[in-house]
């Protein structure tokens, strides 16, 4: 069995995976944020990571033996880039770290991205035949980027950025109009229950894509007034989603050109987005567009889980 640990800005997540891929269990625990607060310090988030770890194993310790654990996953960091760093990590890869030390069994840390990765392939029953190349959009509250994934002789991928939000990431455009709005925090979910009820048009909203880079903090700007002005709610929940659509299109358009890639995965807790997901197929016909579960869209560390046993050769 394989045991996987990701503890990111607002999941703390424990998945065991069985060596035939099998999940056998799923334990997350959203922090919890106060009321119309935008997200927590790094320090307030790794605290409760530190409170829920415990329980989620007693948890998973109840129906299965931690005896028979054969390898533990991790996700240490952000990204698979040098200088990739975030404190909230370091909860899960230190009761990781110490189980691995207990069980006498090896520590395979990994990233969070590469974990949102290979979740998405993991819910679509693709880890045996995951493209050689593909782009992979990333879009949460803590990223907003594109990456050209491509196969090494290793098996893993390197992923190699290609379009990147510059200013405010596409998670982060959606909280803070979210609490605008009084939304509970995380806002993705209730923005997009919201926006269903809007009629009529959507009012323009300028977006910016250049030379790899788009932005989202003027599009804030333009809806936060939006609202303030007297926009009903849905419409206002629709807009967001709207623009972030169409300058996933733009970007996109651009990169299947420049890249000769015809394929690509999105993950990430925006790209649960329904509205978002029937947009761009709209606009993409000749591409192959895969999305990942919206269960496993979101953080998790069931990709870790994934990771880890293909690293080792079991899958």
């Amino acid at each position: 069995m394989i045991l996987a640990f990701d503890t990111s800005c607002y999941t703390t997540s424990v998945a065991l995976m069985a060596n035939d891929g099998q999940l056998l269990s799923d334990q997350r625990r959203v922090l919890a944020v106060p009321a119309k607060q935008r997200g927590l310090l790094q320090s307030e988030a790794l605290f409760q990571h530190i409170q829920n770890l415990p329980a989620l194993l007693e948890t998973l310790a109840g129906s299965f033996a931690i005896s028979e654990i054969e390898a533990i996953g991790c996700s240490v960091k952000p990204r698979p880039v040098e200088k990739s760093y975030m404190p909230v990590f370091l909860g899960g890869e230190t009761v990781g770290r110490s189980l691995a030390a207990a069980l006498h069994c090896p520590f395979l840390p990994g990233t969070h991205q590469e974990g949102h990765m290979m979740a998405g392939w993991y819910s679509l029953m693709m880890l045996e035949q995951i493209p050689d190349r593909f782009l992979l959009c990333h879009f949460s509250g803590g990223t907003s980027e594109i990456l050209l994934a491509e196969k090494e002789e290793t098996g893993d991928f390197s992923l190699t950025r290609k379009a990147f939000g510059n200013d405010l990431h596409a998670g982060q455009f959606v909280d803070r109009i979210g609490v605008l709005l009084n939304l509970p925090f995380p806002c993705g979910a209730a923005l997009e229950t919201l926006a269903m009820g809007h009629k009529g048009d959507i009012p323009h909203v300028k977006i910016w894509v250049k030379n790899g880079e788009f932005s989202f903090s003027g599009q804030e700007t333009a809806v936060r007034r939006l609202a303030e002005e007297g926009t009903d709610a849905a419409t206002v929940a629709r807009t967001v989603e709207h623009t972030i659509a169409k300058t996933l299109v733009k970007v996109f358009q651009q990169l299947f050109a420049a890249t000769q890639v015809s394929t690509a995965l999105f993950v990430g807790g925006v790209m649960c987005n329904a509205y978002i997901k029937a947009y761009l197929r709209e606009h993409f016909s000749r591409e192959t567009l895969y999305f990942a579960d919206p269960r496993y869209a979101s953080d998790n560390a069931v990709g870790i889980a994934a990771l880890t046993l293909k690293r080792l050769g079991g899958i």
